[in-house]
């Protein structure tokens, strides 16, 4: 069942014939929330959103309570991206540039030459795991499908493709065998969806809804698509979380910053571009257990 109120989403679908299941996710009001929060130009917005696809139908794939980041970096024109998916599927996103070194319709190897990609699980219990490889292909949906073979998971394939508008996302995702045993019809099997969803373009796949996208490429198969999971944009931080960077200063170094800082610290986010305010009745308030809230009307 499809609740058409929302906007941002993932949905997950399976082969019913294949061990290939497969995830696709749409995102508009977030990708907006995100780039509302900075002037990105054109080639780093469409980068940063198809990171953000990616991080979605990552999290859309993964059992666990907590974080996953995608984080990638280079030496050039754009030394940062950075997005955080939570399992409660809240998304925020960053990236760094400079902007007199990115040309119009720049790609991804113009803009990060010599780039790391990097993907950290950050569990809420347990241990936290990061894998990283090199920035290695044309675009960010070559280098996540790199990232799968090198690192010896679930065979998989990614499309993603984001327009400052919408940012859009398919990947494909090779199962352990349950329903074909045979090696080589296995691997049959995968190159026969792979060489179906290579079909598939740009324009396609950013305008078209799932059902259609599906029925275009795999009207052949029986495949089952389940219901849609959404998405949205929140930061994670806070008041509290500035507070406690503040606490672990010590004393007399977040005294001296509000003297450094004219009589008031400014903390920005920067993700969101929230500001919060602490002055000199602040912090004598936090080192005396007094909590976070101000006395001196400087929250944000």
């Amino acid at each position: 069942m499809n609740d058409l109120s929302i906007i941002d989403f993932s949905q997950r679908f399976i082969f019913e014939d294949s061990d290939v299941r497969g995830e696709m996710v749409s995102l508009e009001r977030s990708y907006a929330e995100v780039l509302a929060k900075h002037p990105y130009p054109e080639p780093v917005a469409q980068l940063l959103g198809e990171l953000l696809a990616a991080a979605a139908l990552l999290v859309g794939t993964l059992k666990f309570d907590g974080l996953l980041i995608l984080q990638a970096r280079s030496s050039g024109a754009v030394p940062l991206l950075m997005v955080e998916c939570s399992s409660a599927r809240e998304v925020r996103a960053i990236a760094r540039y400079d902007a007199d070194l990115i040309a119009p319709g720049a790609g991804l190897q113009e803009l990060m030459p010599e780039g790391s990609l990097a993907m950290t699980i950050d569990p809420t219990k347990g241990q936290r795991y990061q894998g990283i490889v090199d920035l290695e292909g044309a675009n960010l949906s070559a280098c996540l499908s790199n990232y799968f073979a090198m690192s010896e998971q679930l065979p998989s394939r990614f499309y993603l493709n984001a327009n400052g508008q919408r940012a859009r996302g398919l990947l494909l995702q090779q199962l352990p065998a349950a329903r074909l045993n045979d090696e080589d019809e296995r691997a049959e099997s995968w190159q026969h969806v792979m060489a179906l969803a290579n079909t598939l373009s740009t324009e396609e796949l950013l305008s078209l809804d799932n059902e259609t996208v599906l029925h275009r490429l795999f009207h052949e198969e029986e495949v089952r698509l389940f219901d849609h999971q959404p998405l949205v944009f929140r930061c994670s931080c806070s008041r509290e979380r500035s507070a406690n960077a503040l606490v672990s200063l010590g004393l007399e170094d977040a005294q001296q910053l509000v003297v450094e800082h004219g009589g008031q610290v400014e903390i920005d986010c920067q993700f969101c571009n929230q500001r919060y305010l602490f002055d000199a009745t602040d912090i004598a308030q936090l080192f005396a257990g007094g909590g976070i809230e101000s006395p001196s009307d400087t929250r944000h």
